[in-house]
């Protein structure tokens, strides 16, 4: 740890030691406001043991030899590091307002850190509402002329986020299926109310569970997957070329993939709905003696048809986050390889975010409704 700096007078010379470094000069300054100067012809300065100069420091201590405490006297300057003294000749003729305006900026950064923040956030915000926007304008005008819409490119973004994701959708939604029955399957048993399993594992997966997992796994797989391509071609000027050509990058890139991920995402919800409730079936027969038949009477009789669609009413609110999260990350790179990679990330991220944030904000307003 640097030593405290200080500036003292013994025997007519005056002794600087320490470090004389930013932090340090408002200390410096009163204390050579509080000694008593010298009143000799010629005053020595002793600066021996100082430990640490910078520019703040050696702009202090220059000061002090240019002769402003004193009248008329003679100053000079032994015991000085070589380093040191390369410093202060360098800054020779410069002003201490130099140090002070430094000890300021070093006051003010946290400051300017955070207001550069609040404009990143702004800027952010502004570019996200103007993306956000010219989306909504491209879908009306598509669905005012539906000959607008390349019908090829949306079937295969339902294809490759829809069909090619049935094997992870299923295996995934059975497991959560089957974790749900058989820890509520512990919890029944012990007062003997077993048949409640279809309620719990009914309600709880068609209204929440299964539309919500299915939503954060297409964030992962699909929303990364548009980040990704569409960040690349930016990347590579393809981009540029389409513009060049007289072409929409919002018809062409953005609207397939957001309509094709909206009509994939509510029938994947279905699939889900009904694999996650057979892994629950299982479970249900198997820990609690409930039979397939027992399950599907009180399936039908426990859980109503409100709980399904309000599961998949959600789902189109999902694809459509995801995608247009998924395809803005991509328009927001400006740098090379390392800036998709990094974008990628913020849209899984965020993607899953604004689907678990969606998804409260409906069941607190459907609570109030008592739907």
């Amino acid at each position: 740890m640097e030593r405290q700096a200080t500036i003292s007078v013994e025997d007519n010379v005056v002794y600087c030691r320490g470090a004389w470094t930013l932090p340090n000069l408002s200390h410096l300054e009163q204390g050579g406001r509080t000694i008593r100067w010298p009143d000799t012809s010629t005053v020595l300065y002793d600066a021996g043991e100082v430990t640490a100069m910078d520019t703040g420091g050696a702009l202090m201590l220059q000061r002090y030899i240019d002769g402003v405490p004193h009248k008329g006297q003679q100053t000079s300057l032994q015991g000085l590091k070589p380093e040191f003294e390369q410093l202060l000749q360098k800054l020779k003729g410069q002003s201490i307002q130099a140090g002070r305006d430094a000890v300021a900026r070093g006051n003010v950064r946290w400051a300017e850190r955070l207001l550069r923040a609040i404009q990143s956030r702004q800027s952010s915000a502004v570019r996200a509402l103007a993306f956000i926007g010219e989306s909504t304008l491209a879908l009306c005008r598509s669905i005012a002329r539906p000959q607008s819409i390349r019908w090829k490119s949306l079937m295969r973004f339902v294809e490759l986020d829809g069909v090619r994701a049935l094997p992870i959708t299923g295996l995934l939604t059975f497991l959560v299926g089957v974790v749900i029955a058989y820890q509520g399957a512990e919890q029944l048993r012990k007062f003997g109310t077993n048949i409640f399993i279809v309620d719990l594992v009914g309600i709880s997966l068609l209204r929440e569970i299964a539309p919500l997992i299915v939503a954060i796994l297409i964030a992962g797989r699909s929303g990364s997957a548009y980040t990704a391509e569409i960040g690349t071609m930016k990347v590579t000027e393809e981009l540029d070329a389409v513009r060049t050509l007289g072409i929409s990058p919002m018809n062409l890139l953005v609207l397939p993939r957001a309509l094709g991920l909206i009509i994939a995402l509510p029938l994947l919800t279905v699939y889900a709905d009904a694999v996650g409730v057979f892994g629950g079936m299982l479970i249900a027969l198997g820990e609690l003696n409930v039979s397939f038949v027992e399950f599907v009477s009180r399936f039908e009789e426990a859980v109503p048809v409100r709980h399904l669609l309000i599961g998949l009413g959600k789902a189109p609110f999902f694809a459509a986050l995801i995608a247009l999260v998924g395809c803005y990350q991509g328009f927001q790179i400006r740098g090379g390889v390392d800036d998709v990679g990094r974008r990628t990330t913020i849209s899984v991220v965020q993607g899953i975010f604004l689907v678990i944030v969606f998804d409260a904000i409906c069941s607190i307003l459907l609570n109030w409704w008592d739907l």
